[in-house]
């Protein structure tokens, strides 16, 4: 990848940044997931900064931006569009729907209903929608980027396994220490620092940016490595439900996106350690458990399973 692609890597997290204080390696993770041509779903409790990363990196491109704000009344319509009757003309005319965008913010996606929540599916995984029998074509680049509260909050619906699944990545953003805390006041004082965002990549750059990404080399060891680890989640005795092996084709473009944003090439072990957790823990499914503990048990079960897996030297 020529240095200049990198360079504008670097300049997109740090821009990302000045928004989201202390928090680099959460931002690493969310613009790997747009180079990897994958969707990011963020999930933590209120106030945290979800929506202001989100935002931050949407408007950090020079792309199309819809922010769709999930309630419980909202229809599949609402997201994909609908066909309205002209009496004029006797014909009925499409009226798209927020989807049909580049970077679509999907807030709290999980106050809407399951059948909701599916509108994205198709979207999310072929960049197509079908509405009336008519399957239309997204624009390129595409990127959904939802946030949700956790499970335990009044009011939400729990993502189907199979909307889970249409995510590269499950990240958290957790709080803040208390010296980032206290910049965050001092710089919300006179102003938002979102106001002042400012594109750094435009849509043929980041186009061009994903290309590349895909030509980062991943050694045979990687993927026996990766296979180590997904192969272990199926015989786990605690899970009832272990990675697929779309789960493990996930895994290596979300490392390809990784490694370009760490400034490489190439991918090492450290990046299937930094990503097992956010690409697998939401793609298994632990039995005998209610669903609010699920969420911490899955994570700590990918940590087992790779502190017992051989590192490939």
């Amino acid at each position: 990848m020529e240095q200049s692609l990198y360079d504008s890597i670097e300049q997109l997290i740090d821009h990302i940044g000045q928004v989201l204080l202390g928090k680099e390696e959460v931002i690493r993770l969310a613009v790997s997931a747009l180079l990897a041509q994958g969707h990011l779903l963020i999930e933590d409790a209120p106030g945290v900064g979800k929506t202001s990363l989100a935002k931050a990196l949407a408007m950090s491109l020079n792309c199309d931006f819809t922010r769709l704000q999930c309630t419980p009344d909202m229809l599949p319509s609402d997201i994909l569009g609908t066909s309205v009757f002209l009496p004029n003309t006797g014909e009925f005319d499409f009226r798209r729907g927020p989807i049909f965008t580049n970077i679509l913010l999907a807030d709290e996606i999980n106050r809407t209903t399951p059948r909701t929540q599916s509108a994205l599916l198709e979207a999310m995984c072929e960049t197509q929608v079908s509405v009336d029998g008519e399957t239309r074509d997204l624009p390129r680049p595409f990127f959904v980027l939802a946030t949700q509260n956790p499970h335990e909050f009044e009011g939400t619906y729990p993502l189907p396994e199979n909307q889970l699944d249409r995510f590269m990545l499950r990240i958290e953003i957790g709080y803040p220490s208390l010296a980032v805390e206290k910049e965050v006041l001092i710089s919300h004082r006179t102003s938002e620092p979102i106001e002042r965002i400012q594109a750094v990549l435009d849509t043929d750059r980041l186009i061009k940016i994903q290309q590349e990404v895909r030509q980062v080399r991943i050694d045979e060891s990687i993927h026996a490595y990766i296979l180590d680890i997904v192969h272990a989640t199926r015989e786990h005795e605690e899970l009832a439900l272990g990675v697929s092996t779309r789960g493990a084709i996930t895994m290596t473009h979300a490392l390809q996106g990784y490694a370009c944003v760490q400034g490489r090439d190439y991918v090492i072990p450290d990046d299937v350690k930094e990503l097992a957790v956010p690409v697998f823990a939401h793609r298994i499914l632990v039995g005998g458990i209610i669903r609010e503990s699920h969420r911490q048990r899955a994570a700590e079960i990918i940590e087992q399973i790779l502190a017992s897996t051989a590192v490939p030297v």
